[in-house]
């Protein structure tokens, strides 16, 4: 079997919705759904597993707040001690309510700036790189479910049948000879 892949395009995300669920429910794997804005409760029903993004998050907001609190501690206690206001300048922990602002705001720095990264570098979206949608239409307002026949056990003809039961508006199919590049690993 040749490795073709089917293009579903919906106009509204709920229709997608039930489709992706009767998909499922008649064995049918779908590979991946394009749309112009996120879809609620679509990630368990294609099988997306959860991310590890906020594990992540809080790893880069600890490095944030120990960067944080180096910086600090060394600038304001060891390095270039100041009387500000009569406070005490020869304890961290005596000083540490003056640096709950700046704690949080490097916390919150690193965690975004490190998840903007690693989402970034996971999804392999580096700059000078060819869009990978099938269809530009889902940048608009437009759905596309994609499926490989290949990955399966169902024939085209009743996959198609079920688009078409289930309100697909059009129905591409793509012939590849090779792996495509925008499957998700």
């Amino acid at each position: 079997m040749s490795n073709k892949i089917l293009y579903a395009i919906y106009g509204d995300d709920e229709v997608l919705l039930n489709s992706a669920k009767q998909l499922r429910k008649n064995g049918v794997k779908v590979k991946d759904v394009f749309s112009p804005f996120p879809i609620h409760g679509l990630d368990p029903v294609i099988g997306v597993p959860r991310t590890r993004l906020a594990i992540g998050s809080f790893i880069y907001g600890a490095t944030g707040l120990s960067c944080a609190w180096l910086m600090m501690g060394w600038m304001m206690i060891y390095d270039w001690p100041m009387d500000i206001g009569g406070k005490p300048s020869f304890s961290f922990l005596e000083n540490l309510p003056a640096f709950i602002p700046i704690s949080f705001e490097m916390t919150v720095f690193f965690a975004a700036h490190g998840m903007a990264l690693s989402f970034l570098i996971i999804a392999r979206l580096f700059p000078g790189q060819k869009p990978k949608n099938p269809d530009f239409r889902t940048t608009d307002d437009k759905f596309l479910m994609q499926i490989n026949l290949e990955e399966n056990k169902r024939s085209e003809a009743e996959i198609r049948t079920i688009l078409k039961e289930t309100g697909a508006m059009e129905i591409n199919e793509k012939v590849l000879d090779e792996k495509p590049e925008f499957v998700l690993a």
